[in-house]
């Protein structure tokens, strides 16, 4: 037997990318620097795999040599790219992981304005799950426990704003009565 076909292999994705029903780029990341490294490239490839799956009803296609999973919602299309070689199962896992994420982050509401008025959280989102192409947690519960422990922790929550605008009307105050 081949001693490589033995070898662990974590999973890994090539890119993830998020497009509007027409086609136009919300979110994408890339994690092979040399699958397309350059902005242009990286188009055009969305809009192939666009065009090829936005009036199709299957979840999965092969296109350039990639195996490309993905789910449409309202007007927004999430798409998983991984290798030819790839799990289709555990690229599908991931799709399904950052689709039930988002709905859970925004309240079942996933669709482009709230995407895209949540976008710091969805940039969370994608983190939590993939890192450098490998994945790290398909379960949504856990992303989203995850994204808001970060978000709660953060020195610029939205109570800790709070606080300092408070502080700084008092010492306004106090300054002013002295």
């Amino acid at each position: 037997m081949d001693s490589a076909a033995l070898e662990p292999s974590l999973y890994t994705v090539k890119a993830v990318f998020i497009v509007d029903n027409d086609g136009n780029r919300l979110l994408s990341k890339y994690y092979d620097p040399e699958l397309y490294p350059s902005m242009k490239e990286q188009k055009n490839f969305e809009n192939n795999v666009f065009n090829k799956t936005h009036k199709a009803d299957n979840e999965i296609t092969f296109l350039e040599g990639m195996t490309i999973v993905y789910k449409s919602s309202i007007d927004l299309f999430f798409y998983v790219v991984g290798s030819a070689q790839e799990n289709e199962l555990m690229l599908m896992a991931v799709l399904n992981c950052l689709f039930e994420s988002l709905s859970l982050m925004l309240r079942k509401n996933v669709e482009k304005r709230t995407l895209l008025d949540n976008m710091d959280g969805v940039f969370l989102v994608v983190d939590e799950i993939i890192d450098g192409g490998v994945i790290l947690e398909s379960d949504p519960q856990q992303v989203i426990e995850k994204v808001n422990y970060r978000a709660d922790d953060s020195p610029l929550s939205e109570q800790s704003v709070a606080q300092v605008l408070q502080s700084a009307k008092e010492q306004i105050k106090w300054s002013i009565l002295k």
